[in-house]
């Protein structure tokens, strides 16, 4: 007979859901496309660059300097956000302004809509 130890008792499983509610899938395509999208460094500062400024734009010109590549890279990766629908655009004269689009911030809020923060991810009760 063999003098080992009883197994542990598991710990309890009565954690509650952490999410409000699972996504829909429209809401995961379109939160996907978002997330590949902000997913590139590059695309990820220009978008924060914005979303910082008052207002939530800013003229292509005032955050071109802070980015190591040309203009014409520039301005695609802004057109990939605008196309995942992060950013619109308008023309005021020869520049563009880009802007944060309508509820971006809160459509991404949503895959982090967290129920109860008062239990860590992968804590135990």
């Amino acid at each position: 007979m063999s003098k080992s130890k009883p197994p542990a008792v598991a710990p309890s499983c009565d954690v509650g859901p952490l999410l409000r509610a699972p996504l829909t899938p429209d809401a995961a395509l379109q939160i996907v496309s978002m997330l590949k999208a902000l997913a590139d460094p590059i695309r990820l500062r220009l978008f924060s660059e914005i979303a910082s400024r008052a207002g939530g734009e800013a003229c292509v010109c005032d955050i071109s300097g802070g980015v190591d590549v040309k203009q014409p890279t520039i301005s695609h990766h802004l057109k990939v956000l605008r196309d995942a629908g992060l950013l619109t655009s308008e023309r005021r004269a020869s520049w563009v302004y880009y802007a944060l689009a309508p509820d971006t911030l809160r459509t991404l809020a949503t895959l982090f809509d967290v129920h109860d923060l008062s239990i860590p991810v992968g804590a135990q009760a």
